[in-house]
């Protein structure tokens, strides 16, 4: 079968979506499928722009290449699953987040714009509009299906998938440190996690991996710069796949600080490397997968709550590999894995 996976992409910005599209077409190529990743380049500013965006993902011509027709389009980001086909599949990450649960907080930049009231409107519409047309409507998670049917009225299935190398992730032992590997971002909150260590009273310390925002690295640097933490936390960059292997082997435990997640790969991770996972009550998509004391911790957004739970398991080592190995446990549990994931996105 001939398989185009429709998505788009910031332009020199690479994350979840894009480790998510990657693995989707090795993973059809293994079960002898043609597949192939079209993407569009993404602007959502000015707003002009984002219309335009819009416009592309609608008259993209995905119907057949070079003569061969294209038998089946699995659409997955926003505006490309406007896309016309006959054999339009989604399986959605998520929907443009600024003009849904985003909107009218500090994350969105559509709020304060002055038509954007009016392309918050357009964007709902075309949605609904559209994303109808699909033969079978998937989600990453069920964070995503409940945003889809509380916003647009469409039903969904969440299809869950296991993370990159997850074959992978070990556990050797349990270090002294809280690791947090994620694009830098306010909203995924490093911010917090370093604002905790102020208030640290074992010995443990931080380490933060990924690249991203300049502002937020900026205000994070202020931070540990203003409060003497050079040798608590560790701001590593960008590291390589193996790198992060290893840091995840050999943690104490993991922080995942985003806001309303859409699936958070981390806490599979972290789960499939046998550590705990510590999250906010309003981070989304972990909450499927993090129960509070069973394997993990569910907190307010409290940097003095985070410094109280890294402490206490800091000394209490025992009860940090007992969580992380319910952590493992339940994941396995799930079955998650991509033969299903593959079978119905295609049946």
């Amino acid at each position: 079968m001939k398989i185009a996976i429709a998505t788009v992409q910031v332009p020199f910005i690479t994350g979840g979506a894009e480790i998510l599209c990657n693995m989707l077409k090795d993973e059809l190529k293994k079960r002898g499928h043609q597949a192939e990743i079209v993407t569009i380049p993404f602007k959502w500013y000015p707003t002009k722009q984002l219309v335009n965006s819009m416009m592309m993902g609608r008259l993209m011509d995905l119907s057949e290449v070079n003569g061969e027709k294209i038998d089946k389009v699995i659409v997955m980001k926003f505006p490309a699953y406007y896309v016309k086909h006959d054999e339009k599949v989604m399986w959605l990450m998520h929907q443009h987040r600024q003009a849904y649960d985003l909107w009218d907080t500090e994350y969105s930049d559509l709020t304060d714009l002055p038509d954007g009231e009016e392309i918050r409107d357009l964007i709902k519409s075309c949605d609904e509009k559209y994303i109808p047309e699909c033969k079978k409507i998937f989600t990453i998670a069920a964070t995503t299906s409940k945003r889809l049917k509380e916003f647009n009225h469409i039903d969904s299935t969440p299809l869950y998938h296991p993370p990159l190398n997850y074959e992978a992730l070990h556990c050797e032992s349990y270090g002294d440190y809280i690791f947090y590997a994620s694009r830098i971002d306010s909203i995924k909150r490093q911010r917090l996690l370093v604002e905790a260590a102020r208030y640290l009273k074992s010995d443990a310390k931080i380490v933060i991996a990924g690249s991203g925002s300049k502002k937020e690295l900026e205000y994070i640097d202020k931070i540990i710069k203003d409060n003497k933490l050079e040798d608590r936390v560790t701001m590593a960059g960008f590291i390589s796949e193996e790198e992060k292997i290893n840091y995840y082997a050999n943690c104490l435990a993991v922080y995942f600080g985003a806001y309303n997640e859409d699936y958070g790969y981390i806490t599979l991770e972290s789960f499939f490397a046998e550590k705990t996972v510590i999250v906010h009550k309003d981070a989304g998509g972990p909450l499927e997968f993090v129960e509070d004391e069973k394997n993990g911790y569910v907190i307010n957004d409290d940097p003095k709550e985070i410094a109280k739970k890294i402490d206490f398991l800091y000394n209490n080592k025992e009860k940090a590999k007992e969580l992380g190995q319910n952590g493992k446990k339940s994941l396995l549990e799930k079955n998650m894995n991509w033969d299903y994931v593959i079978e119905q996105l295609l049946s």
